[in-house]
């Protein structure tokens, strides 16, 4: 009997990955518990000792020993509900210990059912996961006991169990599956300077090599693209992008804006906005299909992007021209000092105001105001007359359309 308490104190400690001693406490405490409840006094001394070693039980009430198998069913029903509450209270701090050191790393496990939308997941074959719908990659479907791999998100206790949160959509995932991909990520040769990820169609990620020797790009493609390849189908195809990183603004926004190809960027410090002019022909690519290029290249680079063709650019300066063309102070060399700091348009000019033209043009400040209620009054003009613009366009969509009624009815009535 002594050596069989060993064997199964031992079997629980592994399968539950719980400390050996902590076992032998929660029995002499639940040992203790049914002898007190046997005797019906809660306050009546009782000690239980468990020999380590041999598995011997002592118990003493009153310090007088007793044979506890004396004491019947009741009491050793009791000791057993007690130990399975115990076993399961510390089963769930090894659980919650375990986990939440793992907290932001990438974990195998097995998918199970779906509830209410959330994915449950079956990890280490001791704990159980739950993916809610907003951190699952859109259009994924997981199968009862396919092998899936996440990001252990967050950790926490709720109630009676431990909460392990799960994601696929985290952009933590992507640096972690490049961690396990590519070596020199591993290993902090190549550094993941930013991320920007839309999850399920596409990432853009910026690296960098601390190793001249070492291409940031060509090691995270991999040969034929093979390391890439990995993530990618880890992902269920999702795009992913890589672009050098840069400590110049203008040429990692360049880097983050491709394929396209970028002709001139202008960066204003002030609105942190970068005016990009593409050619004609770059314009859809720089935007990306729904404006999701440009968007994960925004938030890749921490710029405000306007992307602009030449025609667009040019009119914008044009207007910011011609809005203080009637101020005598200003010469023809101002505009250029304003497009140097990166204000492009009258919007520009009235959003910055006058603090960036007295501060880094040294202005003064009555001319400063001048300047900038130019640019509002002509900004004022063109809202005006984009308005008058769109209500002319709705008139004539309107107009157009009454008339291929009439002209409808007209034809059924020669019919």
């Amino acid at each position: 009997m002594s050596q069989e308490l060993l064997r199964i104190v031992e079997n629980i400690a592994r399968d539950k990955n719980i400390d050996k001693e902590s076992i032998f406490q929660d029995l002499e405490a639940a040992m203790a518990s049914a002898t007190r409840k046997h005797f019906g006094n809660p306050d009546i001394e009782v000690a239980v000792n468990i020999d380590r070693g041999t598995g011997e039980i002592s118990v003493y009430k009153d310090e007088a020993q007793i044979d506890i198998r004396q004491l019947g069913r009741i009491p050793a029903q009791t000791a057993k509900q007690v130990m399975i509450q115990k076993i399961r209270a510390d089963e769930r701090d090894s659980i919650f210990a375990d986990f939440v050191q793992r907290k932001g790393e990438i974990v195998n496990g097995i998918a199970g059912r779906y509830e209410s939308g959330t994915l449950v997941v079956t990890l280490d074959n001791r704990a159980e996961g739950f993916m809610p719908k907003t951190e699952q990659i859109s259009g994924e479907v997981n199968h009862p006991g396919e092998r899936i791999r996440c990001l252990i998100l967050n950790v926490r206790e709720a109630s009676s169990q431990v909460k392990i949160i799960l994601s696929r959509t985290h952009p933590d995932f992507i640096k972690r599956l490049f961690e396990l991909e590519v070596p020199e990520v591993a290993e902090g040769i190549i550094e993941i300077k930013s991320l920007a990820r839309e999850a399920g169609y596409r990432t853009k990620i910026a690296v960098l090599s601390h190793d001249d020797k070492v291409d940031a790009v060509g090691a995270c493609v991999g040969v034929r693209g093979s390391r890439i390849r990995s993530i990618v189908d880890e992902l269920g195809g999702e795009k992913i992008d890589i672009v050098r990183w840069s400590d110049s603004s203008q040429v990692l926004i360049s880097n983050a804006l491709m394929p396209a190809k970028a002709s001139e960027i202008a960066l204003c410090f002030e609105l942190g906005r970068a005016t990009v002019v593409v050619s004609e022909d770059q314009l859809s690519l720089a935007i990306g299909k729904h404006g999701q290029n440009v968007r994960l290249a925004a938030r890749l680079t921490g710029w405000d992007i306007d992307i602009l063709t030449p025609v667009e650019y040019n009119k914008e300066v044009d207007s910011l021209s011609s809005s203080l063309k009637n101020i005598e102070e200003v010469d023809d060399t101002f505009v250029d000092k304003l497009l140097a700091l990166g204000i492009v348009s009258v919007l520009d000019l009235e959003e910055v105001g006058t603090e960036p033209l007295v501060k880094e043009l040294e202005l003064d400040e009555e001319l400063a105001r001048k300047i900038v209620a130019a640019a509002s009054e002509e900004a004022r003009k063109m809202a005006s007359e984009k308005s008058r613009k769109q209500a002319e366009d709705i008139m004539a969509q309107e107009q157009q359309e009454q008339e291929v009624l009439e002209s409808d009815e007209t034809s059924e009535e020669g019919q």
